[in-house]
């Protein structure tokens, strides 16, 4: 995240905001960006939610870096409905291998826990067996409550979390919601 905020000037690359960083992953390629909880919050539920915000797109859709002009235009295509939204995707030029990235339809995984409840960004979900924590030498044990995680964007079996301080790898089918 350090090298993300650095590249990006410590501000979102969408809306240049400088409160609450986070990284966002652009599939599939997953390669992050830097983006605002604003940003961040519009992205993952419905883009079409606060229109006049994507406005910022004017400047951001220039960037240098493939994944911020991806979701430039995945954004703009979605807001296809707003004439400005329209003059600007008939603005921005991709090269060919950003083109199809940006393109290429994002099959949405669903993550769901041991008995079926899907999982989302941010969830807190309870471990159900101790799980041997492989590089990292103790054991996560059985009700540890493992809260914000992450879900892994290619593998609805996976889910992101940290447990005693350290980031792991969990499967799905050993949690349950809370």
């Amino acid at each position: 995240m350090k090298d993300l905020l650095q590249r990006a000037g410590n501000v979102c690359e969408l809306c240049a905001n400088a409160d609450n960083l986070t990284a966002f992953a652009v599939s599939p390629k997953n390669e992050e960006i830097v983006v605002c909880s604003t940003c961040l919050d519009l992205l993952e539920n419905d883009v079409t939610a606060d229109v006049n915000h994507w406005r910022c797109l004017t400047e951001s859709m220039w960037s240098t870096v493939p994944a911020v002009q991806v979701v430039a235009y995945r954004t703009l295509k979605k807001l296809s409905a707003e004439e400005w939204a329209n003059d600007l995707a008939g603005m921005l030029y991709l090269d060919e291998e950003t083109l199809a990235w940006a393109e290429t339809e994002q099959t949405q995984l669903i993550h769901k826990d041991t008995n079926g409840n899907v999982l989302e960004n941010g969830d807190t979900v309870t471990l159900i067996q101790d799980l041997n924590v492989k590089g990292a030498n103790f054991t996560a044990k059985r009700g540890t409550a493992v809260r914000k995680i992450r879900l892994v964007f290619d593998n609805a079996e996976q889910i992101e979390g940290k447990v005693e301080g350290q980031q792991i790898v969990i499967l799905t089918k050993y949690v349950k919601k809370s």
